[in-house]
């Protein structure tokens, strides 16, 4: 492949609900679209997940802009690729920024199916035509208000319900949620809410029939979750203390987990989700493709890598509509009685809306092959 510009569409897009776990509540997110466009003028796109500051991790929007814009496009356009797994090679010198990485290197993996006519799904070895989604509910400002919500996506057909928890809104609000629907497949995501001080109120939510507690403790622990998980019967779930294969590969062998999640942006891309996934199918570790309140383009990556065998379990990838009043792809994602179809159409398989994206495009910048950053223009509030 011959890259000979990469695009950063920076965009600000309105939640259709605020979202709200243990860091705080969003109302709205910010999206860096990356657009990787070869010498025939083929594009494809990647999408960089970091948040507007560093709450879930330490990576956050402006350092990933500077990432990608100083260091990571310009060694993408001044090396010939001939496949994406040379990406993470390419950028391994430099230390995490995985979501800036991921960015790039989707957009990348994008370009390099469409250019082989291959679905991006096929691209990554995935065999799958459908997959199975879950949805994640924030919480609210009342357990009633929450019942409600859950009451929906049931109607709606999701594979199974994650609530978000906290301390002081937790095990009661689980016994309300399980006296209305005993038998639902239900998961509870603490966000590194809790220490091993709290493990009499974790062993308390054994008796909910948990599919999992996603990472109830810090994020970068891997020990104290080991002593967590000796100690209940809920399996727990990694989430933020999976950011690398050496992570995933530690935890397998200390017994920190029964289930993990990937995150694509949070492990550095699809190749690292790969290696990853390899490691945990050889261990018998099922599992999911978590969410990063992404738009269509890191929706449709999100769904290509959950066709690999190992993701038995349903992903975070609901329907567009759960999130945006309007995608900026098309078609939009979505998931009917808990099922998304895989696009049969090369790369990602939707198109990226220019005229949709407009309304929340805020700076686009251009970076080619003499390693200038072009401004392309700024939308002022």
């Amino acid at each position: 492949m011959n890259i000979k510009e990469i695009k950063l569409h920076q965009l600000e897009m309105d939640l259709k609900n605020p979202f709200t776990t243990s860091f705080g509540t969003q109302s709205k997110r910010f999206i860096t679209i990356v657009e990787a466009v070869n010498t025939d003028g083929l594009s494809g796109f990647g999408e960089c997940v970091a948040g507007e500051d560093p709450l879930y991790s330490e990576e956050f929007m402006d350092s990933a802009l500077i990432a990608m814009k100083k260091y990571f496009a310009p060694i993408i356009i001044q090396n010939e690729i001939s496949h994406p797994d040379e990406v993470w090679d390419l950028l391994v010198p430099f230390k995490k920024n995985n979501m800036a990485k991921s960015g790039i290197e989707g957009a990348v993996w994008d370009l390099y199916a469409k250019e082989n006519g291959m679905t991006l799904a096929e691209a990554v070895g995935g065999k799958k035509a459908e997959v199975d989604v879950g949805v994640s509910l924030g919480l609210e400002d009342t357990d009633e208000l929450l019942l409600d919500r859950i009451e929906e996506k049931v109607e709606e057909g999701y594979k199974r319900i994650k609530v978000k928890i906290k301390p002081g809104r937790d095990v009661e609000m689980l016994r309300k949620i399980r006296g209305k629907y005993p038998d639902i497949p239900l998961m509870v995501d603490a966000n590194s809410a809790y220490t091993l001080d709290d493990i009499e109120l974790l062993k308390a939510m054994d008796e909910f029939n948990l599919m999992m507690i996603e990472q109830p403790l810090a994020a970068g622990d891997i020990v104290d979750h080991a002593k967590l998980q000796k100690a209940i019967q809920t399996p727990v779930c990694l989430d933020e203390s999976i950011d690398s294969y050496q992570a995933a590969k530690a935890s397998i062998e200390l017994g920190s987990c029964e289930i993990i999640n990937v995150k694509v942006g949070r492990v550095g891309g699809i190749t690292q989700s790969k290696r990853i996934h390899d490691l945990a199918a050889e261990h018998n570790i099922p599992l999911w493709c978590g969410g990063m309140l992404e738009a269509g383009v890191g929706r449709l990556h999100n769904i290509a890598i959950t066709t690999l065998s190992n993701f038995t379990l349903p992903g975070d990838t609901a329907s567009s509509s759960r999130y945006w009043k309007e995608d900026i792809i098309t078609p939009e994602v979505v998931a009917e009685n808990g099922v998304v179809q895989v696009s049969d159409q090369p790369g990602i398989g939707a198109e990226v809306d220019f005229d949709k994206m407009k309304q929340y495009l805020k700076q686009t910048d251009v970076i080619t092959a003499d390693n200038d950053i072009d401004m392309v223009f700024l939308i002022d509030d």
